[in-house]
């Protein structure tokens, strides 16, 4: 007699129900991980950034500032996740005048992916300006969360002297 192989409907009942369940576990997971991930994205985008608008004050001994900019080709005002120029402030008023002489955008940043928002602290409400020594005209911070609640948010703080600092699980309303 010739032997069959091949799987059970039991067999197969059992692998399904256990797929099942690995799935359930690990969904909830990795939908986590995946917002962390953005929320980490992006702060480090702006970390870039600062860094970045830090530095070219200083090399070019100029006034650089980074303003909200949903059009990427000026400061448009809004909200900070709506995206963000980095520019050279030549004559030092604190806007960006494209027909000025050396006032150049030097960085765009478009609009961020998903749910999350850059809350400014009061001193920053669409502008960070660096002046020819590297130090910003006002201290702030931002604040960086997604619409989960709890300790998910990150927060960047600038000190007067420029200085970005990064802390991890802050409260997000």
């Amino acid at each position: 007699m010739k032997k069959k192989s091949g799987f059970t409907l039991l067999e197969l009942l059992i692998t399904v129900a256990l797929i099942s369940i690995l799935v359930a576990v690990a969904l909830p997971s990795m939908r986590a991980f995946s917002q962390n991930d953005r929320l980490t994205t992006n702060i480090n985008t702006m970390i870039g950034h600062l860094s970045y608008a830090r530095s070219e004050a200083v090399k070019r001994h100029a006034q650089v500032s980074l303003c909200v900019s949903n059009d990427t080709v000026g400061c448009t005002g809004g909200n900070w996740e709506d995206g963000w120029i980095v520019y050279v402030d030549a004559d030092a008023n604190g806007t960006y005048d494209a027909a000025t002489v050396n006032e150049d955008i030097l960085r765009v940043n478009q609009a961020m992916e998903g749910n999350n928002a850059f809350t400014p602290s009061a001193a920053y409400g669409t502008q960070v300006t660096y002046d020819n020594r590297g130090f910003v005209t006002a201290t702030g911070s931002f604040l960086l969360c997604d619409q989960r609640t709890g300790d998910h948010g990150k927060t960047i703080t600038i000190s007067n002297t420029g200085r970005v600092r990064f802390q991890d699980e802050s409260a997000c309303p």
